[in-house]
C-alpha cells in the first residue's frame, strides 16, 4: 500500500508507519529533540486531526469557533504543533450552500491529490443554517500548506440529509469512505455510514448502516452517532465514534470487526456495550469526543481528540468555543483491543 493512500485516521502499525515512511522521517522522528506534549495541545480547535504524514510532518486542522474556514498547521512533532504557524486553506462562501457553518475539517492524501471533506451549510439563520452537508476542497499543488485549495464539489449519498464527519481509509487495497448521516425513517440524529469509494465524492456501492445510536450513553440530549475513525491493529479493525451532546455528556464508543471479515456487512461489527472514553471529573476534562489517531516519534499509538477544561456551559454547546485539542497515549491490553483510560490533567505529558 502507498504510504499516501494511508488514512489520515488509520494506521495500520506505528512500526510499519515509521519504516514505510523511510530513512527521513526517521531521523524526523530522532534528531534534534522533540518538543515535549502538553495538554491542551492547541486550544480552541475542536473535532481535531491530527496525523503524520511521510514527508515528515505532522499535520492538524479542526474546527475554530466561528465556523467560517478550513485552517491547517504543520510541525516536525506532535509538540510543536501547539505554537506552529497555521494557514487558511479556504473560507466559507459570500452565499449559497457554502455560506454558513463549516465544520470538522479532515485532509486526506487521495490519489496523489490533498483533499481535505468538511461539512458545510448556509447562512441566514434558521433551521436553515443546520441544512449541512459533505463536501470536499481539492489542493493545485504538492504542498498543502502553499497551494491553491477550490471547491471539489458535495458528497452524493442516497439521501439528501444532514451528514458530516467524513473519513476516508484503505483496507486491503480499497479504500472506504465512513461518515455520519441522518436517515429518513429513523428517527435520530445522526448514525454511522460505511461504502467503498469509487471517486473522492461518489459513493461506489450502497452504504452499509453500521451502528444507530440506542444504548443510553449513546442518546444524551441527542441521538448521536458521529466521527467515526479507525485503527487498525493486532488482526482487527476499531472504529471509534463519538455520541449524545457536545457538552460533559459527549463521549466515544468503538465498534470492532475482524480485519479478514466483510466489513461492509454490518453483522461483522460489534459494539461496545458502555463508552471506551468519558469525562474525567477527577482530572477536570469534560466531552471528550472527535478523536482521530496518530503515532509519536516513538511509534506509540496516540489519541487525539477535544474536550473542554470545565462542566458547565451557558448557553447551546456549539458556541462555547472552548473545545481544545489534546493528545494522549493508548495502552493495549493482553486481548489485543485499545485501552484509552481517562482524560488525562492539563500539563506535560
Amino acid at each position: 500500500m502507498p504510504v499516501d493512500q494511508l488514512s489520515r485516521r488509520m494506521f495500520v502499525s506505528g512500526s510499519v508507519a515509521l519504516a514505510a515512511a523511510g530513512p527521513g522521517l526517521a531521523r524526523a522522528a530522532t534528531g534534534g529533540g522533540e518538543v515535549p506534549i502538553v495538554n491542551p495541545l492547541v486550544r480552541q480547535r475542536a473535532d481535531a486531526q491530527v496525523f503524520r504524514h511521510s514527508d515528515g510532518w505532522y499535520y492538524l486542522t479542526g474546527s475554530v469557533p466561528e465556523y467560517d474556514r478550513v485552517v491547517l498547521r504543520r510541525a516536525r512533532s506532535i509538540g510543536g504543533l501547539a505554537t506552529a504557524p497555521e494557514t487558511v486553506l479556504w473560507r466559507h462562501a459570500a452565499k449559497g450552500p457554502l455560506s454558513g457553518f463549516i465544520w470538522a475539517p479532515e485532509l486526506h492524501r487521495i490519489d496523489g491529490r490533498w483533499i481535505v471533506y468538511f461539512a458545510a451549510g448556509p447562512s441566514g439563520g434558521g433551521e436553515d443554517v443546520f441544512r449541512i452537508r459533505t463536501h470536499a476542497i481539492v489542493c493545485d499543488g504538492g504542498d498543502p500548506m502553499t497551494g491553491g485549495w477550490t471547491v471539489l464539489g458535495q458528497l452524493q449519498t442516497p439521501w439528501d440529509s444532514f451528514n458530516l464527519d467524513s473519513t476516508s481509509f484503505v483496507h486491503r487495497g480499497r479504500r472506504y469512505l465512513a461518515w455520519a448521516q441522518r436517515e429518513p425513517g429513523i428517527e435520530t440524529n445522526s448514525n454511522l455510514y460505511l461504502a467503498l469509494l469509487a471517486t473522492p465524492l461518489t459513493l461506489a456501492a450502497k452504504p452499509a448502516r453500521l451502528s444507530v445510536p440506542t444504548l443510553d450513553w449513546e442518546i444524551q440530549g441527542f441521538k448521536v452517532n458521529e466521527a467515526p475513525a479507525v485503527l487498525a491493529r493486532h488482526g482487527r479493525l476499531f472504529m471509534t465514534y463519538s455520541a449524545s451532546a457536545t457538552d460533559a455528556r459527549y463521549c466515544m464508543g468503538m465498534l470492532t470487526a475482524r480485519a479478514d471479515a466483510d466489513i461492509m456487512d454490518p453483522a461483522s461489527w460489534q459494539k461496545s456495550p458502555v463508552p471506551v472514553f468519558v469525562s474525567s471529573p477527577k482530572n477536570n476534562v469534560w466531552g471528550p469526543g472527535h478523536n482521530s489517531f496518530t503515532v509519536d516519534a516513538r511509534g506509540r499509538d496516540m489519541l487525539v481528540y477535544h474536550a473542554r477544561d470545565y462542566r458547565d456551559i451557558q448557553g447551546d454547546p456549539l458556541f462555547d468555543p472552548n473545545r481544545h485539542t489534546r493528545v494522549q497515549p493508548i495502552r493495549w491490553r493482553a486481548d489485543g483491543t485499545p485501552d484509552f483510560g481517562e482524560p488525562v490533567r492539563n500539563g506535560r505529558l
